[in-house]
C-alpha cells in the first residue's frame, strides 16, 4: 500500500503539521485527511507543494508497504 510519509517528515524536521497547512493553503479537513491517509488520491499540486515546502523528493515523501491490503 502506498502512503504519505508527511507526519513522519514533520517530526524529523521539528515542524507542526499547523505549519505544512498554513504553507499549503487548503481547507483544514481535506488536509487532515490527506496527511492521515484517509483519502484515495492526492493532487500532483498538493505533491509538489509538500516537496517544496518538506525540501524532499516524492520517493521520500511516499512509502510503500508490502504487507498492508489497500483501502477501498
Amino acid at each position: 500500500m502506498i502512503r504519505l510519509n508527511v507526519l513522519t517528515l514533520l517530526e524529523e524536521r521539528n515542524r507542526s503539521k499547523y505549519w505544512l497547512w498554513k504553507g499549503l493553503g487548503m481547507g483544514y479537513d481535506s488536509y487532515n485527511r490527506m496527511i492521515t491517509n484517509q483519502t484515495k488520491s492526492v493532487s500532483y499540486k498538493n505533491i509538489e507543494a509538500m516537496c517544496i515546502k518538506l525540501e524532499v523528493t516524492p520517493n521520500e515523501l511516499f512509502e510503500f508497504n508490502f504487507d498492508e491490503e489497500p483501502t477501498e
